[in-house]
């Protein structure tokens, strides 16, 4: 029997991180994750020495199995992404099906729930939040005109991540279609020194990051308050 750790880590304070979680990346034979020069940075601050192997969007198959394979040879493997709770709006979800499809009954698959940067920013929000539409990245071109319409016409809180190349771009084509008593909050580095959430009309949100482009950096996550 093989246990896979679902570890979730910071978003960006170091001290977010849990006991249980530290406890279980000190544990495990192996951390799996995106990148291993974020994960090693972790892992230091925390003196914890065990080895990583690395995992992201672009691994090929042949990586997915190796990984597989130690958990085959009974080893214990923490999987965590490179911040937040992995397996959400990142690849790990397809190497938890594999493991399971190739373990079944002998693997056992335990979250260590934590940070998540869906639910940090959705609470300081103030939107609805008992039941929301979740996008992840949009995508850069194709489907991106679509998924707007849809945000468009969502009865339900909308949230999706945005990278700073493109939040302006975003800003001004949700200001252009949504209607001005719809409501968009911008929570930006949470838990960082320059944490800041931004609330507002669509147009009074898309003025205030072009008139402050020393804020148009960071990790962006975009809420949208539901029609009406």
């Amino acid at each position: 029997m093989s246990t896979l750790y679902i570890v979730a880590t910071p978003i960006g304070n170091l001290e977010d991180i849990s006991p249980r979680a530290l406890e279980t990346l000190r544990a495990v034979d192996l951390v799996v994750c995106e990148d291993t020069r974020v994960t090693k940075k972790l892992l230091k601050h925390y003196g914890i020495t065990t080895l990583t192997e690395s995992y992201h969007a672009r691994s090929s198959p042949a990586k997915i199995e190796k990984i597989v394979n130690y958990m085959k040879e009974g080893k214990d493997i923490a999987l965590v992404s490179d911040a937040g709770t992995p397996a959400i709006s990142d690849p790990g979800a397809l190497l938890v099906s594999r493991a399971t499809e190739a373990l079944g009954e002998h693997l056992l698959v335990v979250p260590i729930p934590g940070p998540s940067a869906v639910t940090a920013a959705l609470s300081a929000s103030g939107l609805p939040a008992s039941e929301f539409l979740f996008l992840g990245f949009l995508p850069h071109k194709k489907g991106r005109a679509k998924l707007f319409s849809e945000i468009t016409a969502s009865m339900r809180t909308v949230v999706f991540y945005e990278s700073p190349h493109r939040i302006l771009k975003t800003l001004g084509s949700l200001a252009e279609a949504l209607s001005p008593v719809r409501r968009v909050v911008i929570a930006r580095e949470l838990t960082k020194i320059f944490e800041e959430v931004v609330s507002g009309s669509p147009a009074a949100v898309a003025s205030f990051f072009m008139d402050n482009p020393d804020k148009v950096r960071g990790e962006f996550v975009v809420m949208v308050s539901g029609a009406r």
